[in-house]
């Protein structure tokens, strides 16, 4: 496996600081957020993706990722989600979505991750899970002509929040469109087995993200080896499904100091790698 860092921890700096940073400090990934400050893609000119393709070039990056999950530009982590009661909303979800795959293919990054549906806020599962899949549907054609995955990052308290859920949504899905974005994290925040969760649901793992949490399982990303997840276990599982994409550490909550928080991840990494 490969290790990359999530740039939305660099919420102070601009993508190409942020690629310079985590270059350095020693990652052989970079997940970009598809957002506000970094690479939303209506600001992106084709200059500006240029120099993106250049500064990962000089800097030895590869993309693991684009994190297409949150919209702060035009609305905040969730919305406009998938699942919105007015469908202007959910269009622009969708408009979205095709946007940030259009742009992995102009980076030559593999996939994308995306919301898993959204908060259910003021209609039933049933109708949440239909208004979902038209979404993902109508994506659907774009993943597929790119080559671009587009993986579903379930999480605690939207509509997709286990494994269970997530497989049997998948089963609508197409396979070679679709995914899982996998979040040991998340996993752990709803009470199941990161690790048992790496064997069983290998064959639609396509990118994994990884913090701690505490034994509370409040959903808050916390350093790696700061919390109760047995993340050398889930690391070695990962390693033992001789799994080689990317692992990206996702530690958003650390903005006030992202290179620290990057550094000393990466220092945990590499004892696990080299005890």
């Amino acid at each position: 496996m490969k290790f990359a860092f999530s740039s939305n921890a660099f919420l102070r700096f601009d993508l190409f600081e942020a690629i310079r940073i985590i270059s350095s400090t020693g990652y052989e990934g970079i997940e970009i957020m598809a957002d506000v400050p970094h690479a939303y893609p209506l600001h992106l000119t084709d200059s500006t993706i240029r120099d993106i393709r250049a500064a990962l070039q000089d800097n030895n990056l590869a993309i693991s990722n684009i994190n297409a999950f949150m919209h702060h530009a035009d609305g905040d982590t969730y919305h406009p989600s998938w699942i919105e009661k007015e469908p202007s909303l959910r269009a622009k979800r969708v408009d979205y979505t095709i946007r940030c795959i259009e742009l992995a293919e102009k980076l030559g990054a593999a996939n994308i991750s995306t919301e898993p549906g959204g908060p259910l806020e003021g209609i039933s599962r049933e109708d949440g899970l239909r208004l979902f899949k038209e979404g993902l549907y109508a994506v659907e054609e774009k993943g597929k002509a790119s080559g671009v995955r587009i993986l579903i990052e379930p999480e605690p308290d939207l509509l997709i929040e286990n494994s269970a859920q997530f497989l049997e949504l998948f089963k609508d899905l197409d396979p070679d469109v679709f995914g899982l974005n996998f979040d040991v994290g998340h996993f752990f925040c709803v009470h199941e087995d990161p690790s048992n969760l790496v064997r069983s649901m290998k064959d639609v793992a396509h990118h994994f993200h990884l913090e701690d949490i505490a034994a509370t399982r409040k959903h808050h990303h916390l350093m790696l080896g700061e919390g109760a997840v047995n993340i050398p276990d889930v690391l070695n599982t990962i390693e033992s499904i001789e799994y080689s994409g990317f692992v990206t550490v996702e530690l958003y909550t650390y903005e006030s100091a992202a290179m620290e928080a990057a550094l000393t991840a990466f220092e945990y990494l590499k004892k696990w790698r080299e005890p």
